[in-house]
């Protein structure tokens, strides 16, 4: 019987945030401008990193990696999200939602591990100083970029394909996108090989890369106070900061949804979280590394003066 429902479901119906209709028009309006800040400051942040020669530097290298995961992340489900805000009819196809869950569990877990590099990028660049650009060279950059990014579509691919093989009870999604959780809920069978492999995907995915940044601000922190001058340890610290309050963000709330036992949380508390993941931090993300990085700031004041130039 399992079998026969799953051949039946050729599409699944969205609850979304809210059933109210003019609760629904200010939600549009509020995502949609946000949407557009995400896009376009994640856009301009790349295209500073591309266009500034001051910012070709294994740092600013990673930052444009994960402003382009921020993207691709955002357009998985923000886009979609948007429409049914305007839509009486909330459904999404089986394909489209296959598709929606690799893509924006593969852009999750890739920024995990981005994030992870990121550190061991700021750990060397505090602690090993001289031997900085000997160490992140142009093939450790694109060799850990490589990795986070192979590692995170194939715990995607094999999350997405353990789960859409499972026969489905029902096609109501308590969600506004095709989340893992929510979609696990669908279910007719048992799942406990399902939230065995999430806790363990879990655990690599967020855990491992959690690690790693303890480890690597342990030592930069230890550096730091090692540094006799208040303003070499503010300057020192001040190359972290944007990085340490993305890092506390993102692994902060990833550890209270999905570090518990599957079930543990509530619809609710699953869609702020995935809010928070597909728009809020993407859109925060160039907000923090711009408004607290003299470099950026300076590249894009050298951006405008260059282009009133071509203007006059």
């Amino acid at each position: 019987m399992g079998k026969e429902n799953q051949t039946r479901v050729s599409e699944f119906l969205l609850l979304g945030l809210s059933s109210d209709w003019g609760t629904q028009v200010s939600l549009f309006v509020l995502f949609l401008a946000m949407y557009l800040m995400t896009v376009l400051g994640n856009l301009l942040i790349i295209l500073l990193i591309v266009l500034d020669s001051r910012l070709h530097t294994p740092m600013y290298f990673f930052l444009s990696i994960l402003s382009f995961v921020d993207i691709c992340y955002t357009n998985s489900t923000v886009p979609q999200m948007l429409i049914h805000f305007l839509s009486a009819w909330k459904s999404i196809s089986f394909h489209r939602c296959v598709m929606q869950l690799y893509i924006s569990l593969a852009m999750g877990s890739t920024e995990f591990f981005l994030l992870g590099a990121m550190a061991y990028d700021r750990y060397v660049a505090v602690c090993y100083p001289l031997h900085y650009m000997v160490i992140m060279h142009g093939g450790l950059c694109l060799g850990l970029t490589s990795v986070c990014l192979t590692a995170g579509l194939a715990n995607s691919l094999m999350q997405t394909v353990m789960i859409f093989q499972l026969p489905f009870c029902h096609k109501v999604i308590n969600h506004f996108a095709c989340e893992m959780l929510a979609v696990l809920r669908l279910s007719c069978v048992d799942i406990f090989l399902n939230k065995v492999m999430v806790a363990i995907s879990g655990f690599l995915v967020i855990m491992l890369p959690c690690i790693l940044v303890l480890f690597s601000y342990t030592h930069i922190v230890t550096a730091i106070l090692r540094i006799r001058s208040s303003q070499g340890r503010r300057k020192a610290f001040g190359t972290c900061a944007s990085h340490l309050t993305v890092v506390s963000m993102c692994f902060g709330t990833a550890i209270f949804t999905y570090m518990r036992p599957v079930g543990r949380s509530s619809a609710g508390q699953e869609k702020m979280v995935a809010l928070f993941y597909a728009v809020v931090t993407p859109m925060l993300n160039p907000l923090i590394y711009s408004l607290r990085n003299n470099d950026v700031i300076g590249a894009l004041k050298r951006a405008v003066e260059k282009l009133k130039e071509k203007t006059r």
